[in-house]
């Protein structure tokens, strides 16, 4: 599946030749305006952000700065484009939370590797989350409000690791949004569905259940919310590439 970005500016032949050198590596979304630009961020998932500064109503900068202080969109990456090529003006774009900001006339190949760059950014961040338990989530997120968010989910899930039937309804309240926004909030932030991000959590605190060696797999998998042993055992094989089996026997031998 392509990568999406959004492309904001009031001038439509900007627009078209923006998607024009873009549209064949990436699926594009134009808006004309700032109003445009977030009623297709309210529905669609989008992976970079480009914007004119110079727009009617809410210009580039207002619109970066109200993007970066939500915790909806804070992790997408901004481009700023504008004919104000001042140190100051450059100085204010990067200020308001732009990750890049590239002055008009421009180079489309420039546009084409900062857009590259900003993107391969992301997707490291997205597979290292792959890989780690969320504490180490933290070292890796570009911004404090992705942090924060994702700590105060985490911290939900753990004090509900028990509950068999926590699901995307109570933990899109608990985080007050609604189940579509935060469905792609998860899915920018770590490339996860919630109900991937719940089973990473219960199987990483399943493992340090079976290091401290104080109960049985059974008792294990009841705690961190699973009903079935077997599915548990499933699951905790194609996250680990391990079985809890043999990953008491590996225990064993290192610790032995």
């Amino acid at each position: 599946m392509k990568e999406t970005l959004l492309i904001i500016d009031d001038q439509e032949d900007l627009l078209e030749f923006l998607t024009e050198i873009l549209g064949s590596q990436y699926q594009v979304f134009a808006a004309i305006d700032a109003n445009k630009a977030l009623e297709i961020l309210r529905n669609q998932i989008i992976h970079l952000i480009i914007s004119d500064v110079m727009m009617p109503g809410l210009n580039g900068f207002e619109l970066c700065q109200m993007l970066k202080a939500n915790i909806d969109y804070c992790h997408i990456p901004v481009i700023l484009l504008t004919a104000k090529n001042s140190y100051h003006a450059k100085i204010e774009g990067l200020e308001t939370g732009a990750d890049a900001y590239i002055g008009k006339p421009f180079s489309p190949k420039l546009l084409q590797v900062q857009v590259v760059n900003l993107l391969k950014n992301r997707s490291k961040i997205r597979e290292h989350s792959e890989r780690v338990p969320l504490d180490h989530f933290q070292m890796n997120l570009t911004s404090r409000s992705d942090e924060v968010f994702l700590q105060k989910l985490n911290d939900y899930i753990c004090k509900n690791m028990d509950n068999q039937h926590l699901g995307v309804e109570e933990l899109a309240e608990h985080m007050n949004m609604s189940r579509p926004t935060f469905y792609r909030k998860m899915k920018s932030i770590s490339q996860l569905s919630p109900k991937d991000f719940v089973d990473r959590i219960r199987l990483n605190a399943a493992a340090k259940l079976i290091a401290e060696n104080d109960y049985k797999i059974f008792q294990i998998a009841n705690k961190v919310g699973y009903s079935s042993q077997s599915v548990f055992g499933k699951n905790f094989q194609k996250h680990f590439n391990l079985s809890p089996k043999a990953y008491i026997d590996y225990l064993k031998e290192k610790l032995g």
